[in-house]
């Protein structure tokens, strides 16, 4: 009697297999790609709100501002990438310890840079966010997965026009 009990209770608390039209390898592979994409996603709000906070000199207010706008960007961006995750059946990554496995961009230096090395680390941060949103594309092209195409997309033009905004910040 107790046995069926908890098989009972078992097949209550399964989770129901996934049938979206994606394989259980691809899905996989593709919730593998976008949480890397959240942990550099993550670090470099991250990195920015700090900038933000420790900018100095006289562009401050006018980088001050930009940071701001800049975090709240990213930081908006990642509950997407994180729920599109948990909609393909994975799992998303939430701890530092996750995030700096994942990330391909470095946390921000301990000792805030002067302004214009913030800048530099920024659009490199950027930079390297686009290239890992653009590393998925494969998968879901493959996949035929247009919402995390359509996602990845989002994401490289705000990351491709950021990084641009910047780096004409350091042009002479």
């Amino acid at each position: 009697m107790a046995k069926a009990k908890t098989d009972k209770s078992a097949a209550r608390t399964a989770v129901p297999s996934i049938n979206i039209g994606i394989s259980d390898k691809d899905r996989a592979a593709i919730a593998a790609g976008l949480a890397r994409l959240l942990a550099d996603t993550y670090t470099l709000y991250l990195t920015t709100h700090n900038f933000h906070w420790n900018v100095t000199g006289p562009m401050f207010n006018t980088l001050h501002t930009m940071f701001m706008a800049q975090y709240t960007e990213l930081w908006t961006a990642v509950d997407p990438v994180a729920e599109r995750i948990r909609s393909l059946g994975h799992p998303a990554p939430g701890s530092y310890a996750q995030f700096g496995a994942l990330a391909s961009i470095p946390d921000a230096p301990s000792t805030p840079p002067k302004a214009l090395a913030m800048v530099k680390i920024l659009v490199e941060g950027h930079e390297a966010v686009a290239r890992t949103a653009r590393s998925i594309f494969p998968l879901a092209d493959k996949a035929g997965d247009e919402p995390t195409a359509d996602l990845l997309t989002q994401r490289l033009t705000v990351h491709e026009q950021t990084a641009w905004m910047l780096r004409s910040l350091l042009e002479e």
